[in-house]
């Protein structure tokens, strides 16, 4: 029996003696994940940043730096041109944080998140609407924001985007022989969106619209309001020869 005893104890001591002594470490607080984040963001390393921060907002350490977690792994997303992603994270920051001070920023952000998704004209729109309503949004909440002009400059170019857009599909049905559908929607947009940029070319296939229409009044009255509006259009000259061909 001792016999055996002892061999217990000389394995038991042989078990110990190979046991690794190395004490594993403990989870780096928050703070220096933080900092390494900030590290890995200086050097360009946007991934990896928000790898890094993305371990200080699950670690709930503080509600402060968990905010401040948040809008950096949003920010970075941007800065790596991950603009589906950093749109969603600033989306989600709103969400969270409906009356933080850095609402301003944010709203800003979003609006630059969802311009960078834009489309060409004859694509989905759903990009520059959400663009559209967050600088809008901005505009209205901080009026006195610093940045209110070139947001207005932003909110311009997404309402043109979107009459392009509409003008595009009046242009398809004229040349599909939809005239009154054609006309319809290229007035609607010259309703809905009185300051765009390209009336001229609007006019041109409102005029087109109406002649093959059989609405020759309203046609030679939409031909003059191009030529008295915009009376250096590159279409007009077009438009002159259409309406003698045509009328």
């Amino acid at each position: 029996m001792f016999k055996h005893l002892g061999l217990i104890l000389s394995l038991t001591f042989l078990v110990a003696a190979c046991a690794p002594t190395q004490v594993v470490p403990k989870a780096k607080q928050a703070g220096v994940y933080f900092q390494e984040g900030e590290n890995f963001y200086e050097e360009g390393l946007y991934q990896d940043a928000i790898a890094s921060w993305e371990k200080v907002r699950d670690s709930y350490f503080s509600p402060e730096l968990n905010i401040l977690a948040e809008l950096k792994i949003a920010e970075a997303h941007y800065m790596a041109e991950q603009y589906i992603e950093a749109a969603v994270a600033y989306e989600e920051f709103l969400k969270n944080h409906p009356e933080h001070a850095r609402v301003a920023d944010v709203l800003y952000q979003l609006g630059l998140s969802y311009v960078n998704q834009m489309l060409d004209a004859d694509q989905d729109q759903s990009a520059t609407i959400y663009a559209l309503n967050a600088f809008r949004t901005l505009d209205v909440r901080f009026p006195k924001d610093r940045r209110n002009e070139k947001t207005k400059i932003y909110i311009d170019r997404c309402l043109n985007q979107l009459a392009s857009n509409e003008l595009y599909v009046g242009e398809y049905y004229l040349k599909m022989g939809h005239y009154a559908a054609s006309i319809s929607r290229i007035q609607g947009l010259m309703r809905k969106y009185p300051n765009f940029y390209n009336r001229d070319r609007a006019y041109y296939y409102l005029g087109q619209a109406y002649l093959l229409n059989g609405e020759k009044a309203k046609a030679i009255d939409t031909f003059n309001t191009l030529f008295n509006e915009v009376p250096g259009s590159e279409f007009i000259l077009s438009a002159q020869k259409f309406i003698e061909r045509n009328y």
